[in-house]
């Protein structure tokens, strides 16, 4: 539940009621719109076991841009997300589109170009441009 009031410029909405708020101010008519947060008990969809969620919650989805309320439980959507194979940061990303997922690269051994020794590389060198170890690579890096 949003309890919303309409307050002055100058009046502090934390002060006068003691509850976590997101002050939005309206040019038009020169008041704050100050949306005030209370803890709600709400039901999981999948276990049907009743958790809170709390005015910081709320304030974090609001602030986010959320609009619809959690439908999960903690445990259920911790547990949701691992079964999907969810690191965290949303999207497809996770599943070929580059955002660094969490497995092992594949390594490849490469000669260096400047000393001669065995590197392990993440690319497969095709020969056509010089590769380097990672002692030689790091002078190299100037341009950055």
């Amino acid at each position: 539940m949003v309890v919303e009031r309409v307050m002055s410029r100058g009046l502090g909405a934390q002060a006068l009621f003691g509850f976590r708020y997101i002050a939005r101010f309206n040019y038009t008519t020169h008041y704050k719109r100050v949306q005030m947060y209370r803890d709600e008990k709400l039901s999981c969809v999948d276990c049907s076991a009743p958790f809170s969620f709390t005015a910081s919650e709320q304030e974090f989805f609001a602030s986010k841009g959320f609009t619809n309320k959690p439908s999960r439980c903690p445990d259920c959507r911790a547990a949701r997300k691992a079964q999907r194979g969810e690191g965290g940061g949303g999207g497809n990303y996770s599943r070929g589109g580059g955002g660094g997922g969490g497995g092992a690269r594949e390594m490849f051994d490469a000669i260096c170009s400047t000393c001669g020794k065995t590197a392990q590389v993440p690319f497969q060198p095709r020969g056509d441009k010089p590769v380097y170890c990672r002692d030689c690579f790091t002078p190299r890096q100037s341009y950055r």
